[in-house]
């Protein structure tokens, strides 16, 4: 399948951009239904000339604070109670027992510490925003981008189910959530050297792909940007089913 763009976009010489691939599905494409469904415009087909929609902004960084604080924290306490267990002798089995579940408490304890260790980056402030201009990458201390509307043929939404082999997976199932974003000209990427560490991330070929974390209610917030301001280049929600990994 090939997207071009759906509205005038920059000149450029040579030929057409080839469009994002992917390795196995597709993006259900603009023209059917995505993973989430709206009823409608969120607000009043005809409005008057002054009118412009609210920038759509999602706190990545805010909510990596959060969910780095709980985690460390449920993750501590096991630790704790482990170790704790461990040196009064309330486990069963005898030393050997003892000496094991100490060792798993020491394990869950250097968790619960992780995100004070690496607070500096975990709580760097992060956002993604939809306007009017385009999308933009606002962060301060990391690697901020923006690219504006005209230069996107297609902007989709990957999603991947994560299985994790460690203790906390019973605990907390993940679904990983990407922005992708498909230039619209074969110059693209020459203008925006400061994305290209994006650049075919992952399995997106053609494109570039932002990951934003395990927060599957990013999904109908991007929806609600995409309809509200590119409804034409919008993709869809693409599943990339499931991933094992040792995290």
């Amino acid at each position: 399948m090939t997207y071009g763009p759906q509205y005038p976009g920059p000149q450029h010489s040579g030929p057409p951009y080839p469009g994002p691939q992917y390795q196995g599905s597709q993006y259900p494409g603009p023209q059917q239904p995505a993973a989430h469904q709206y009823p409608g415009p969120l607000y009043p087909p005809q409005q008057s000339p002054g009118f412009a929609p609210q920038p759509v902004v999602i706190d990545v960084g805010g909510d990596a604070k959060v969910k780095a604080l709980i985690g460390g924290s449920v993750a501590g306490v096991i630790g704790l109670m482990a170790i704790f267990s461990a040196l009064t002798g309330q486990t069963t089995g005898g030393a050997g027992t003892g000496v094991i579940v100490g060792i798993l408490g020491l394990f869950f304890l250097l968790i619960g510490l992780s995100p004070l260790i690496a607070w500096r980056k975990v709580s760097r402030p992060r956002k993604l925003v939809f306007d009017g201009f385009g999308v933009r990458w606002d962060d301060p201390q990391g690697r901020p981008w923006a690219v504006p509307w005209e230069e996107l043929s297609g902007v989709g939404i990957s999603r991947t189910r994560q299985r994790r082999v460690k203790p906390a997976d019973y605990l907390f199932r993940k679904t990983m959530v990407r922005l992708d974003l498909f230039p619209a000209d074969l110059g693209f990427r020459s203008r925006h050297q400061d994305m290209e560490h994006l650049w075919e991330f992952h399995t997106v070929k053609n494109g570039y792909r932002l990951p934003l974390g395990s927060n599957p209610k990013y999904i109908p917030v991007i929806e609600r940007a995409m309809r509200q301001y590119r409804p034409a280049v919008y993709l869809g929600v693409r599943d990339e089913g499931f991933m094992v990994g040792l995290v």
